[in-house]
């Protein structure tokens, strides 16, 4: 069995959290939702944990941190094109998020994202191919 992910994010607002991503499509798994907490499932492999804010503050000691004033992560998700990355934002948008930054195109990548309702920033890359070797480890 491949290794899987699961991201956990904070949400103050749950049921408006999976109404959002049910808007672009993706699922939930029900096993593992309830009133506190949304399994979203990305891939066979990849899957969101939707936690309520307290429920969330309940796996750590350190404080939560408000995604719409600090980043605490980024979630990068590959797609099959270049469209179906600006499709996937301009669904989001249309659905409440913001697209704080303009699309790149690296050549090899190209790259657009959208910051959800809660704040979180999610990032949308289509790869064309391999990287020059003197891009890689240059953040844009």
């Amino acid at each position: 069995m491949p290794t899987q992910i699961f991201v956990n994010l904070p949400v103050k607002d749950l049921p408006r959290s999976m109404d959002f991503f049910r808007t672009l499509g993706f699922g939930f798994d029900p096993r593992f939702t309830d009133d506190k907490a949304a399994c979203m499932v990305v891939s066979d492999a990849i899957y969101v944990m939707l936690l309520e804010e307290s429920f969330f503050q309940t796996f750590t000691n350190k404080p939560v941190c408000d995604a719409r004033t600090a980043t605490e992560a980024i979630m990068c998700l590959s797609m099959d094109s270049r469209e179906a990355v600006d499709d996937r934002v301009a669904r989001a948008v249309r659905a409440g998020a913001t697209a704080p930054l303009a699309p790149r195109d690296f050549g090899f990548m190209y790259q657009n994202g959208f910051q959800d309702p809660e704040g979180h920033v999610w990032e949308l890359v289509h790869l064309a191919g391999p990287p020059p070797a003197e891009s890689v480890g240059v953040s844009a």
